[in-house]
């Protein structure tokens, strides 16, 4: 399995998603299925960094919380980065809002700070991915949005041309 340290980020990365959905459900008046938006926060890895399939997460939380993880979910097959992320977008824009407001949550969580090893253009091309994300999910909640553009817009600090 994977070392330690990795097994910390891991779970630090999730906790991270699901406090931003937490804090987000108590701050926002708008009706969200918690339950729903919750689940999907702490499984959304799920697939893509453990054994779990689609069918073990529906017969544990049912379908909404399985059909939410792999919308959420990168299809490896495809040729690039830029592909999987265009096709994952389509993907959870078929689903409730609540997958939409996941997907932010993990972009904020992944928009802290970047690997020390990333080039100033690894950064650049990051923030630009992340903007994709905002103009398609920004719709489904405010306050997540806010957040994620003001992450996208703190990012280009950390390249090293501006240390």
């Amino acid at each position: 399995g994977p070392a330690n340290g990795e097994r910390v980020a891991y779970l630090n990365h999730i906790g991270m998603v699901t406090t931003e959905i937490m804090h987000c459900l108590q701050h926002t008046d708008q009706l969200y299925d918690a339950d729903l938006a919750i689940q999907c926060a702490i499984l959304h890895d799920s697939v893509e960094d453990t054994n779990s399939t689609y069918e073990d997460i529906k017969k544990l939380f049912g379908q909404a919380v399985s059909d939410g993880v792999m919308a959420l979910t990168k299809n490896e097959s495809l040729p690039d980065k830029r592909a999987m992320m265009v096709d994952s977008l389509e993907r959870i824009k078929g689903q409730p809002h609540e997958i939409w407001m996941v997907k932010m949550a993990d972009r904020i969580s992944n928009l802290y700070s970047p690997p020390f090893y990333w080039n100033d253009q690894k950064i650049a091309k990051y923030a630009e991915e992340a903007k994709l994300i905002y103009d398609a999910l920004a719709p489904s909640n405010e306050l997540l949005a806010t957040r994620l553009l003001t992450k996208i817009e703190a990012y280009p600090s950390f390249m090293k041309s501006n240390n």
